[in-house]
């Protein structure tokens, strides 16, 4: 019998069918696949975040790791099926507490600290041991919120993640609470979830805990609160329905509120979310039971779409460069900036600062993140390819720009006329 896809099974009316061989026999029955079974499926990259209240016994306040593992198969399967996973977990700080014992409870951030230095290493531990059947490799990255919102950093931290998927291990990701202070802090680990979905360019965002989605109204007060599958626009009214309702009791700290604020963030950057819970033990793509409730919130743009917007207006620019004619068709028709294009550099950046691309009239192209500095670049601006080596000392690559990190102006765009669309988002 081989093995079937990991799905969330919900209330969700629009569903599809899909073949799957469910007997030794190989008698194929048809099977219902939801909107959320459908998000997943064709989802490439995934941000996982996992609230201390499934990781945390709350009985031993010690790893469950009964839960870790069967997390950790999940994860597994979908690896295998060409996904690439990233964790955000939740856990150090509870762990840390009972580590610590009495002289740790209590208020002040000195005390989370604390707590959060001596649980880390038990909690990436208890990761290490839940994958280590399925061959899988773990390594842990700390955050804060200036790591996700500088630049560089986010540069830096972006470029980590990306090295580390493609040597194929799954980044455990949390917020560095041994350094952070309440200025630079997060404090949930829903919206640096959300953060680290748009730093990788994720497809779907995943917010698992104790809460299986949306509600009118907080369930466990309201009888008639009635849960919402699907949610097209987060509207004021749905954020006025997760205030302060479904608040995860015990060692979390994120409530419906959080997941909402993240689930905006992730939107914007193109991102679908799924809220769901994942109280179940058991392994496998059962811990993901059929049936059980969770809320699909949609993307309101594209991942390219956001990406592009966010490097055209969100970023201070450090200079600029002045491209040929032949460069700027190559830029019009979707590729990339080589150096041999470059006639003029001005200004003053570093590499992986933004700068604007202008035309030999001086007319403004594109904003795009450079691979260079001004230096390097001043040595080899209008050299081909196979002169850059000597020029550099080292072998830096053709690419100034990559079209992936090109935001061409819409009059540009226009250009292109009908028969030119955008090229597809290119493997790096």
């Amino acid at each position: 019998m081989r093995d079937r896809p990991i799905q969330f099974m919900t209330d969700d009316a629009q569903t599809t069918t899909q073949t799957d061989a469910a007997t030794d026999d190989h008698v194929d029955k048809p099977r219902r696949m939801t909107r959320a079974a459908r998000v997943i499926s064709e989802s490439k990259r995934i941000v996982v975040k996992i609230g201390s209240s499934l990781l945390v016994d709350r009985k031993t306040n010690r790893v469950d790791h009964v839960r870790l593992n069967g997390l950790a198969a999940d994860i597994s399967g979908w690896r295998k099926q060409g996904k690439e996973v990233l964790i955000v977990s939740s856990g150090a700080v509870a762990l840390g507490r009972r580590r610590l014992g009495p002289k740790a409870r209590g208020p002040g951030l000195e005390k989370k600290q604390a707590s959060a230095a001596a649980g880390q290493s038990l909690l990436m531990a208890g990761w290490e041991q839940a994958f280590d059947p399925h061959g899988v490799i773990t390594a842990q990255i700390l955050l804060t919120r200036d790591d996700t919102e500088t630049r560089r950093r986010w540069l830096n931290a972006r470029a980590t993640v990306g090295a580390l998927l493609g040597m194929g291990a799954v980044p455990i990701i949390n917020e560095n609470d041994t350094i952070v202070t309440e200025q630079i802090r997060y404090g949930d680990n829903d919206r640096l979830a959300a953060r680290v979905a748009q730093m990788i360019s994720a497809d779907l965002l995943i917010l698992l805990s104790d809460v299986d989605g949306i509600y009118t109204a907080d369930p466990r007060v309201d009888p008639d609160a009635k849960h919402i599958p699907y949610i097209e626009t987060l509207t004021p009214e749905i954020e006025a329905m997760a205030t302060g309702a479904n608040a995860e009791a015990g060692v979390g700290t994120g409530g419906m509120a959080t997941k909402v604020m993240a689930a905006r963030i992730a939107s914007e950057a193109g991102c679908i979310t799924l809220i769901a819970a994942g109280r179940a033990k058991t392994r496998g793509s059962q811990h993901l039971e059929q049936g059980r409730r969770c809320t699909v919130i949609a993307a309101s743009t594209t991942v390219k779409d956001a990406y592009k917007q966010w490097i055209g207006g969100s970023l201070a620019t450090r200079g600029e460069l002045v491209v040929d004619a032949g460069c700027k068709r190559a830029l019009i028709s979707g590729k990339s900036l080589l150096a041999v294009g470059v006639k003029e550099v001005r200004g003053t950046f570093g590499k992986g600062d933004t700068v604007v691309l202008l035309d030999e009239t001086g007319a403004d192209l594109a904003s795009g993140l450079v691979r260079y500095d001004v230096k390097d670049l001043e040595r080899i601006k209008g050299l081909r390819s196979g002169a850059l080596k000597e020029a550099l000392g080292y072998a830096g690559g053709p690419v100034v720009i990559h079209a992936d990190d090109l935001s061409l102006r819409d009059t540009v765009v226009e250009t292109r006329g009908p028969h030119n669309v955008r090229p597809k988002r290119a493997k790096r």
